[in-house]
């Protein structure tokens, strides 16, 4: 549905007068003003963000340095340290005891952390890394259960000066070893295991799996931390729990100030290839942005409205759970929900019954999440959001991938009361933080649109060649000026890094890799779905080659072939067309039998959110005669949409209709 039709079919929701009161950009008036200064001042502009958000240990003289284009440098010159900014500078300023973490776990039980309390932990296990030997510049690992203590090792990492990489706690073995192979990481914090909707899952042993695959030599020290307790394997003067580490630490640690341009942290994500990217992101600019976002898009603001309750439902090894737990609402000095646990255990009714009882009232989670809500909380009245009291909500985020209307609306209506505006917000890994979505208070909103880029982000819609195209016809997404929260490069790849972001046909501007169209009269933005060979299931990047490589790397497997399909639940699903190296199965037993052995072993290889929903046997692949395989037949199969374009250059028409089933 293009953004429209959607205008005439679905009412513009105007923007809120009440929430415009205390809002850092009040009206759309506001927020033209600031744009236009960003576009014509833009040195001023930045310089005047990054002086006003962050401290500075040591002053910058030079706002943007081009030489190095498209690594592109901000505040180069100048030194900070992201632990100080998030931590010492509040309690220094006289609100150490504000309650800066309320902890649920899976289990229900809540721990709430001040300022003062969680800069003692991270200053003490920044000691236990310094006592380890790690220095600034090292490299470590994060593997780890959804958990204030997740917070602490970033931050204690950041602290120091050190680099981390946080591995999502569910990838396998040989995602975590590939990663810490690449980072060349010397040191591993994890936990023994992770509790989620009531299982029990093991972290160590996984961790101690990929270490003995080879190639982590470097690894001398894991710090492991017990949230269960269970029983796991430990190496001596290797392996420490944490409680031991921080034992006898010093509960103050000096910051390490680090240029703005150090690497702050390493986050994998997929691509088109194989090999994951190791995108780095830095210090000065990355936490600006992060900072600047939680005051623009959630209007957080703890001297005006010091009751306000953030919550981000993200993992911390994602993006999000990086920009939106770990360091954004910490730098804005908010209060901040995490929870341990899933949406729908033990009942479907649990995310609104958390957001009673904290009185949340900033609710940033996933469309996946939504539309799996609507689900449940249709088969179970009793856990619907109107039978809580939701009435402290004043701002609902959406975050992962583009929205579908109706759930817009549904999110909108029954959960926020048609009260709550909707910020729909676009970004990427690679963009640290978001760079389109609506103002509470100022924009007015519509269902699923992410509307308007932030003031300082310049995006456009391009053809293949670089030349912007009409409103309200699709293209390319890129922004078309450089901006300080941006990743620096791939890790251990500049060319890759270029080559993947700013290929030269696109003039220097950086390519999003998803479609989007500008609505004619708004200039809204819709994000139309990815243009390159990545799945986005529940949020998560992944790319088909990676999946691909997995299926092939079974000893049954010959070929395979994998691409998306839209889902109701997690906004695409994976599916994978195999060509065994024996017989294809026919018996429905036999066939349901064998893609199950094949889903758990890409579960084992990469993890189970890249498991394979639908598996698909052919004697062979659809292909051209020179053997390229014909992918959007694939699409067009996967979807169950009729076949639309010529298949008699195909070397083999009839495996179709074996693909159909």
């Amino acid at each position: 549905m293009s953004l429209e039709s959607l205008s005439q079919e679905q009412r513009i929701y105007p923007p809120h007068p009440a929430l415009a009161q205390h809002a850092a950009i009040p009206s759309m008036a506001a927020y033209t003003s600031l744009c236009q200064q960003a576009r014509e001042q833009p040195e001023q502009f930045w310089e005047e963000c990054a002086i006003n958000l962050l401290h500075w240990k040591k002053p910058f003289t030079q706002v943007l340095d081009e030489s190095q284009a498209p690594h592109y440098r901000w505040f180069a010159d100048g030194y900070l340290n992201a632990s100080y900014n998030c931590l010492d500078r509040h309690v220094e300023a006289g609100n150490g005891a504000r309650t800066a973490i309320i902890f649920e776990g899976d289990d229900g039980l809540v721990r709430e952390y001040s300022y003062s309390a969680l800069l003692r932990e991270v200053c003490q296990l920044a000691n236990a890394l310094k006592r380890r030997g790690l220095q600034k510049g090292d490299r470590v690992i994060i593997y780890m259960p959804m958990s204030v203590q997740g917070v602490v090792a970033m931050q204690a990492c950041a602290r120091l000066g050190l680099t981390h990489s946080v591995v999502f706690g569910g990838f396998s073995a040989k995602s975590l070893q590939e990663r810490i192979v690449d980072t060349g990481a010397v040191a591993v914090i994890t936990g023994d295991e992770q509790v989620r909707g009531g299982k029990v899952m093991a972290i160590k042993e996984v961790v101690d799996e990929a270490l003995a695959m080879g190639g982590c030599e470097a690894v001398r020290s894991i710090i492991v931390y017990q949230r269960t307790g269970g029983k796991v394997p430990m190496q001596a003067g290797r392996d420490i729990t944490w409680g031991q580490a921080l034992r006898g630490q010093p509960s103050t640690c000096e910051p390490v100030w680090v240029e703005a341009e150090h690497p702050l942290f390493i986050l994998y994500t997929s691509g088109s290839t194989g090999k994951p990217k190791g995108l780095v992101h830095s210090t000065g600019g990355y936490l600006l942005w992060a900072q600047q976002t939680m005051h623009w898009s959630f209007d957080l603001d703890p001297v005006a409205k010091p009751h306000d309750v953030f919550w981000c439902t993200a993992d911390i090894g994602w993006v999000t759970g990086h920009s939106y737990v770990a360091y954004g609402p910490l730098a804005a000095g908010g209060t901040q929900l995490i929870f341990e646990g899933i949406p729908t255990y033990p009942h479907a009714g649990r995310f609104w019954q958390m957001v009673e009882r904290h009185r949340v009232t900033v609710l940033y989670t996933a469309p996946t999440a939504i539309r799996a809500l609507i689900k449940f909380n249709s088969a179970e009245p009793a856990t619907h959001p109107r039978q809580y009291d939701l009435s402290s909500l004043r701002i609902l985020g959406s975050v992962g991938e583009p929205i579908n209307p109706e759930a817009w609306v549904w999110y909108y209506e029954q959960v926020g009361g048609s009260r709550c505006p909707v910020i729909d917000t676009f970004w990427q890994t690679e963009t640290g933080g978001h760079i389109i979505c609506p103002l509470p208070g100022a924009t007015p909103l519509v269902p699923g649109s992410c509307t308007l880029p932030l003031p300082g982000v310049q995006m456009a819609v391009v053809d293949e060649t670089g030349a912007e195209v009409p409103h309200g016809t699709g293209g390319n997404l890129v922004m078309t000026r450089p901006h300080p929260a941006m990743a620096r490069t791939i890790w251990g790849d500049a060319e890759r890094y270029q080559k993947t972001y700013f290929p030269p046909d696109l003039r220097g501007a950086y390519l999003a890799g998803d479609a989007a169209v500008r609505a004619a009269k708004t200039g809204y933005f819709t994000i139309m779905g990815r243009v390159d060979d990545v799945v986005n299931v529940s949020g998560h990047r992944m790319g088909t080659m990676e999946i691909e490589s997995a299926l092939v790397a079974h000893p049954d497997v010959a070929e395979a072939a994998v691409v998306s399909r839209p889902d109701d639940v997690t906004g695409e699903a994976i599916v994978a067309f195999i060509t065994l190296k024996n017989t294809r199965p026919v018996d429905p037993t036999a066939t349901t039998a064998t893609a199950e052995v094949l889903r758990n072993w890409v579960s084992k290889e990469i993890g189970a959110i890249a498991k394979p929903k639908d598996i698909r046997f052919g004697d062979n692949l659809p292909k051209t005669r020179s053997g390229k395989i014909m992918r959007r037949l694939l699409r067009q199969l996967a979807r169950g949409e009729a076949i639309t374009q010529d298949v008699s250059t195909l070397d083999n028409p009839a495996v179709l209709d074996q693909l159909k089933a």
